[in-house]
């Protein structure tokens, strides 16, 4: 049985969110939009996506996705899934701040490899997740966008480097998101 609602849709796996995309059981949009209500509810209390792509192109890339699958071309295993996407990979047309504020407002004019990946495999990149500044420290708090909270205890601070993408899939906002580790960064958040 397909999943229905909101909690359904945002809790799923991403495996087999990905797989009821491919077999028409729900679409592309209707992921979308229940990840988009999620997020506008749950992320102002933690601060887990800091820049956000606008609405009507997620929207518009969640329909060629859709159309895509009408017409029988699977764009990859991700294919129609939003993912976070750590603020230290560049996006094109994104904003990419490495959580300082040196780069405050830098908007890449290409894709760093890990992204490209995933949009090759079919994603669709819903926004960036915290950092600290540069990446560096054991927890998520930067200059730019402050600190992304803990949402198993909203006093204190979670986890880094990755910690906005640990948040923001603890939360449902996201059903993937990306990270890197040096020291911890991936294993310790939340």
């Amino acid at each position: 049985m397909p999943p229905t609602s909101e909690n359904e849709i945002c809790f799923m796996q991403a495996r087999n969110l990905a797989g009821t995309i491919r077999e028409k059981k729900i679409s592309a949009r209707e992921v979308m939009q229940a990840h988009l209500k999620r997020i506008a509810r749950v992320n102002p209390k933690v601060n887990a996506l800091v820049t956000l792509v606008p609405q009507e192109q997620l929207m518009a890339q969640a329909l060629a996705a859709d159309e895509a699958i009408a017409k029988g071309h699977l764009l990859g295993p991700l294919h129609g899934l939003p993912v976070g996407v750590k603020d230290l990979h560049l996006t094109k047309g994104i904003r990419t701040t490495h959580g300082s504020p040196l780069h405050a407002n830098d908007i890449p004019n290409a894709d760093c490899l890990v992204v490209e990946r995933e949009k090759n495999a079919g994603a669709i990149v819903i926004g960036k997740t915290n950092v600290p500044e540069w990446g560096l420290g054991s927890q998520t708090f930067n200059p730019v966008f402050g600190p992304t909270l803990n949402p198993y205890d909203l006093g204190k601070t979670c986890g880094g480097s990755t910690g906005g993408g640990a948040v923001a899939l603890a939360c449902g906002m996201v059903p993937l998101a990306d990270g890197s580790d040096m020291g911890g960064s991936l294993r310790n958040p939340p």
